[in-house]
């Protein structure tokens, strides 16, 4: 059995808006490259036909891949939730205990990251430790370039 993949609202909105277009206008026109291609004469030197059977792979790739993401999507309304700890959907911030600093994540399904728009995977490892914790606990996440220790300072669900 396939596993369900958690996504906000929003995530869920734009791999459909992705598939239509994908559907709608990159197939069509992509079929329409090939048929150019090939009235350009001999297939085995034509670059261009190579490149458009190319992309229509990928297009094609694509779409089976977005279906299937789409029909196992479990679409998680952040605002529906109210918990005194971190779930899917939180916007967490975050008290950097070695920089002083604070950060502020709001934790999503895999496709909807965006580390420069505050969005961090479930599955990354600074989404994973943070799932459960409660405000003031102290988060202890092993990352790439070593430990950090985060403080949990607020949680919000909207």
């Amino acid at each position: 059995m396939s596993q369900s993949i958690p996504m906000t609202r929003e995530g869920h909105q734009r791999l459909q808006e992705e598939l239509k277009r994908l559907i709608r206008v990159d197939r069509p026109k992509v079929v329409q490259d090939i048929a150019e291609a090939r009235g350009h004469g001999d297939l085995s030197e034509n670059a261009e036909y190579d490149a458009a059977k190319d992309r229509q792979g990928f297009i094609e790739g694509r779409i089976k891949e977005l279906n299937d993401k789409i029909a196992r999507a479990q679409v998680i309304d952040p605002a529906e939730l109210d918990s005194d700890k971190v779930l899917f959907g939180a916007t967490v911030t975050l008290f950097d205990v070695d920089s002083e600093a604070e950060v502020t994540y709001q934790i999503v399904g895999e496709d909807e990251a965006d580390i420069k728009a505050g969005k961090i995977s479930v599955t990354s490892p600074v989404g994973k430790a943070l799932i459960g914790h409660h405000l003031d606990d102290e988060v202890r996440i092993k990352v790439p370039s070593g430990l950090k220790v985060y403080e949990v300072t607020d949680i919000k669900y909207a």
